[in-house]
């Protein structure tokens, strides 16, 4: 075997979505949505999934959209970071009494 052999591991993956919460220290839970037909009916569904997903500068915010790049494991169930906040969500603003 060749010792210069590199081996090429392309783009990671990346999504985007929305934050839903932020409770963890470094790590939010991301909804991501994607549309997809329905195989026997052909009816379009929204399918959404959660990931967990690692925030180094605990920036993001419930209501904020992200886009979420592949990653090494962080541990046991993080495979994400975040790459980038592209919408700042509504402040989220106490319940006022009047």
């Amino acid at each position: 075997m060749s010792e210069n052999v590199q081996m090429d591991r392309g783009q990671p993956k990346s999504r985007i979505g929305t934050v839903l919460s932020n409770k963890m220290t470094k790590t939010v839970v991301v909804q991501v949505e994607r549309r997809m037909k329905h195989g026997k009916y052909g009816k379009y569904m929204i399918d959404k999934k959660k990931y967990k997903v690692h925030d180094e500068k605990q920036e993001c915010r419930p209501g904020d959209q992200v886009r979420i790049v592949e990653t090494r494991p962080n541990s046991k169930e993080k495979r994400w970071r975040v790459a980038e906040i592209l919408v700042k969500g509504e402040a989220q603003e106490g319940a006022q009494h009047t």
